[in-house]
């Protein structure tokens, strides 16, 4: 007898199940049991499509690794600070903050995505990247000084963003908070009086 009902795109609403576990629930909770649960599907739907959970986590990880670069997708002109400030709002959505999460917890994820030629933790690897080229694409400007280590200031800017937004029992940090961290560390390195 079938059980729940039809899907039309099994990928996206696997992963929209997912992703709704993954927030309401936390890490620990996400198992194919509960995916398919919260899709109203029989659990073999899964395993029909991918070879098993931790092959359904990597492709669900990739997809949403594959939408960052529209999240940190900023205006080209305006204030520096205000920049890294939208680029770090777009980052950290909840979903990105729980998949780093779930990528910490889960060891054969990790591998997966390892196997896959995503080193490290994939959101906050690309996440970086792109706040890195916006940093060198100031830097080539004349906005931060010719001397600025983008590579250490996306890490410290990647870094204290996560820590801002991670553990966070009460709600997203405001923007006006983020953009006090991003002055901060940018600090010295700003060379436009409008840059902050």
């Amino acid at each position: 007898m079938p059980t729940g009902v039809a899907l039309r795109d099994v990928r996206t609403q696997l992963f929209d199940a997912a992703e709704r576990v993954l927030l309401r629930d936390g890490a620990a909770a996400l198992t194919s049991r509960a995916v398919t649960t919260e899709a109203g599907c029989a659990k073999g739907v899964l395993h029909r499509h991918f070879t098993d959970f931790d092959a359904f986590l990597a492709e669900l990880v990739l997809d949403r690794v594959a939408r960052t670069d529209t999240l940190l997708a900023t205006r080209d002109s305006g204030a520096v600070v205000d920049l890294l400030t939208d680029a770090l709002v777009g980052l950290f959505t909840p979903v990105a903050v729980a998949m780093v999460g779930l990528i910490t917890f889960r060891d054969g994820l990790r591998a997966r995505l390892r196997a896959a030629g995503q080193p490290g933790i994939p959101i906050l690897t690309q996440g970086g990247a792109a706040i890195s080229a916006r940093l060198r694409a100031e830097r080539d400007a004349g906005r931060l000084a010719p001397g600025t280590d983008v590579d250490t200031l996306a890490l410290t800017l990647l870094g204290t963003g996560h820590l801002l937004y991670a553990g966070r029992f009460d709600g997203r940090p405001e923007r006006a908070e983020v953009r006090k961290v991003v002055s901060s560390v940018l600090g010295g390195a700003l060379v436009e009086p409008g840059s902050r």
